[in-house]
């Protein structure tokens, strides 16, 4: 069991309180944050599906990420995670998407977007989607991928405790 495993079923019961399924928009993570909901026994109850797109073109081409958005922003941007988690929403049944780009290193970074630099994407229905940014200690690559995942569930648990 991983020390995300109570988080992680902390969400799950918040979507199923809410009566909803989720989803994943993942960049950074490569498909961790999906991979502890589903380490869940149960979990297939309130869980929908996982985006991996690590590229700019699965982006595009899975959760309709805009080209004009990446030309301008970059990957790692706030306008782009708000796409993706909006994206993976409208693309999927679940009733709230996490999305997550950043760079997780060693390489990757610089001045204006460091390696620990890491924005979230909130999407819930009927609800205005939101975006938070973190930069995280460069603590080396797996520090910075399980805080991505920690603070995704975190937003996700937050974002259905508005209700």
């Amino acid at each position: 069991m991983s020390d995300l495993t109570p988080l992680a079923r902390r969400f799950l019961e918040s979507c199923k309180d809410a009566g909803i399924l989720a989803a994943t928009a993942e960049s950074c993570t490569g498909g961790l944050i999906i991979a502890h909901l589903t380490d869940i026994p149960g979990s297939s109850a309130m869980v929908d599906c996982g985006f991996v797109t690590y590229s700019n073109e699965a982006k595009m081409a899975m959760i309709g990420v805009a080209e004009e958005t990446l030309a301008a922003h970059g990957a790692v941007s706030r306008e782009t995670a708000l796409e993706m988690a909006s994206g993976a929403l409208a693309r999927s049944r679940a009733g709230i998407a996490l999305s997550v780009t950043g760079i997780a290193g060693p390489d990757g970074g610089s001045a204006e977007k460091p390696v620990g630099l890491v924005w979230f994407g909130v999407a819930v229905s009927g609800r205005e989607p939101f975006a938070e940014k973190r930069i995280f200690d460069n603590r080396g690559r797996d520090f910075i991928r399980n805080e991505t995942v920690r603070t995704a569930l975190q937003l996700g648990v937050a974002a259905l405790s508005k209700d």
